[in-house]
């Protein structure tokens, strides 16, 4: 069973960087000195507000310093338009955010490569993924620490560890096939025609014609959901073309997998602060609606962002995304030995 480790907010001030300090000082180290360590987080999207500050991100780098480690920060590229789609957009966007190696104390790399074909095929053996495809990291480190911003999530009503391994390592070919399952639909009574879906699609599948409303090709929609998370007038509402809890399921494999190359030598930390709608991957407006509680630290991600849940409770996420089946994550975990 995990030891949990939890930390509440004790600073004046935000960041929260003594409470990170002294939850740190609480784990059981893995590392050895020497090893590369690598520090897997969400550094924002370009006009994103919610993103977590470098200031946790550098505290944790040098924890890992003082152990004799060798710690560097890393994400990988994105499917969906905005600061993130290419590595050097990503690591223009981190720059801009703070995340730079001059603050850090370490270097910031992006996982799957400069053009994105850095990547490497591991082991699921699972229903819905036999292999799964990610950011080739695994030669770069020895060690890992997954931090991350526990919010909320359009799909999987919420983010935490499990999302941050699971769409964080994978390639772009493993996001797509994740996404794969749903589509976005139009509520003409709502539709403004203002062309915000037709300026974020990354891959043309949205068109309009003046006085006509958009239209969606459904063959080249990747399923990145960017459309209905930016729409203005929440017009775009997600269409199913499976049961909801494929995509929860999908989720977990890839991240269980991942979790199987790394889980000897890491450890897992959300941050439950500034505790947004969406997902740090989204521009504009993305109101907090919950407290900052502080940091919950272990050394399994499923049980981590359980024990998040517990203590924000689900509520505060099922008011803004109703429906989503989102227990399927743990039953689903259980199911596979994850």
């Amino acid at each position: 069973m995990t030891d949990f480790l939890f930390e509440t907010v004790t600073d004046k001030k935000k960041p929260y960087v003594e409470s990170l300090r002294k939850l740190l000082g609480q784990f059981r180290h893995p590392f050895t000195e020497g090893d590369h360590v690598g520090i897997k987080l969400h550094w924002g999207e370009r006009g994103n507000k919610g993103y977590l500050p470098p200031d946790y991100a550098k505290e944790i780098a040098g924890w890992l310093t003082a152990h004799g480690a060798k710690p560097f920060v890393f994400d990988t590229t994105v499917l969906y338009s905005g600061g993130r789609r290419t590595a050097e957009d990503s690591l223009n966007t981190a720059a801009h955010h703070g995340y730079t190696a001059e603050f850090l104390g370490c270097p910031v790399i992006i996982a799957d490569g400069m053009d994105g074909r850095d990547v490497v095929s591991i082991p699921g053996g699972y229903k819905h993924f036999k292999t799964v495809q990610v950011g080739n990291i695994f030669d770069k480190a020895q060690g890992f620490v997954i931090f991350s911003h526990f919010k909320g999530h359009m799909v999987s009503l919420f983010g935490g560890a499990i999302k941050n391994l699971s769409m964080g390592f994978a390639s772009r070919a493993q996001k797509q096939r994740m996404h794969s399952d749903y589509h976005p639909v139009l509520d003409r009574e709502k539709c403004t025609r203002c062309g915000v879906c037709v300026n974020v699609c990354p891959t043309k599948a949205a068109s309009i014609s003046e006085p006509d409303y958009p239209e969606y090709d459904l063959k080249k929609c990747i399923g990145c959901a960017q459309c209905i998370a930016m729409c203005p007038e929440l017009a775009l509402q997600i269409f199913w073309n499976s049961d909801m809890t494929v995509f929860q399921e999908k989720l977990v494999e890839t991240a269980a997998a991942v979790w199987k190359k790394i889980n000897d030598k890491a450890i897992v930390i959300n941050a439950l602060l500034n505790i947004t709608v969406e997902c740090d991957c989204l521009a504009g407006k993305n109101p907090v609606i919950g407290p900052d509680y502080g940091f919950i630290g272990g050394y399994h991600p499923v049980e981590v962002d359980a024990e998040s849940l517990k203590m924000t409770g689900p509520k505060i996420f099922e008011k803004v995304h109703p429906g989503i089946p989102w227990q399927r994550q743990f039953s689903y975990a259980r199911q596979i030995g994850f």
